[in-house]
């Protein structure tokens, strides 16, 4: 495991502060956390989607991929806001060519057995598959919203923190799961230990 490497989920619900956002992504491109691949929360796009396919009733296979669509278009707006990253379908060989890369995940459209085609997964799951594809150290989450100290990733869930599917995918990743809110780090306690090798 890569234990310098960090995949960095930005919460789509901090575009309502754009001035933090554009801070936070100008850190994490001065390398504040070290190496790192960003994911994107598809935010007031991927609402959208859930609007829409509420009003029109379209299946939930083609809701998922709008809303991977949602969070390949907020990477562009990162990367418009932050001109030092780099949108790519492919993290690993942007961190490989020294780029500082934030992921369009749009390639998840073809499908993954691993990932299910509904509203229980959002870009939190999707950050901890890439984190455990790339085999990063840490999956951390940037979030609006406080976490309660000490939950673990059912808690997280029932509290409307992170996706329903969050525990599966967080059961798969071998690295430290952290929290991060406008008050600092909450460790999420079921899944922060370090890898035994």
């Amino acid at each position: 495991m890569r234990q310098s490497l960090s995949v960095v989920k930005v919460g789509g619900s901090l575009v309502a502060d754009r001035a933090r956002l554009c801070r936070l992504l100008g850190a994490l491109a001065d390398g504040a956390e070290g190496p790192v691949a960003i994911v994107p929360g598809g935010g007031a796009l991927a609402d959208a989607v859930r609007a829409t396919q509420g009003a029109l009733g379209f299946p939930d296979p083609l809701a998922h991929r709008l809303a991977l669509d949602a969070m390949a278009g907020m990477a562009r707006i990162f990367a418009a806001l932050e001109p030092r990253l780099a949108v790519t379908q492919d993290p690993g060989e942007g961190l490989a060519a020294g780029r500082v890369p934030v992921w369009d995940p749009s390639a998840l459209e073809v499908g993954y057995p691993e990932i299910p085609e509904n509203w229980s997964v959002s870009s939190d799951s999707l950050a901890l598959w890439l984190a455990t594809r790339l085999g990063a150290g840490t999956c951390l989450l940037v979030k609006s919203a406080d976490p309660s100290p000490g939950a673990g990733p059912a808690e997280l869930a029932r509290a409307g923190l992170v996706d329903a599917a969050f525990e599966g995918f967080a059961a798969r990743f071998p690295g430290r799961i952290v929290l991060r809110s406008l008050s600092g780090d909450r460790l999420c306690r079921e899944a922060v230990a370090e890898c035994a090798a």
